[in-house]
């Protein structure tokens, strides 16, 4: 399975809180969410869908595989 090429943020915050992270908490000039000591940036819910290179991006940084990913 592929991830998707467009991602709504309303989504990606979901499944980042379904895989155990906690937020979305402001800082700085992007919100983050964490996972124990794990900060992970987000971009603004304010902007356009997440485009695939920018979610692969996250997710890596996340450690969270693709497999993962889609079955959040």
């Amino acid at each position: 399975m592929a991830l998707p090429r467009q991602t709504p943020p309303r989504e990606l915050i979901r499944k980042l809180g379904a895989l155990g992270f906690t937020g979305p908490f402001g800082g700085g000039k992007h919100p983050f969410m964490k996972k124990g000591a794990l900060k992970v940036r987000i971009p603004n819910p304010h902007g356009s869908d997440i485009g695939i290179e920018l979610l692969s991006r996250i997710l890596h940084q996340a450690g969270i595989s693709e497999e993962e990913w889609m079955s959040a």
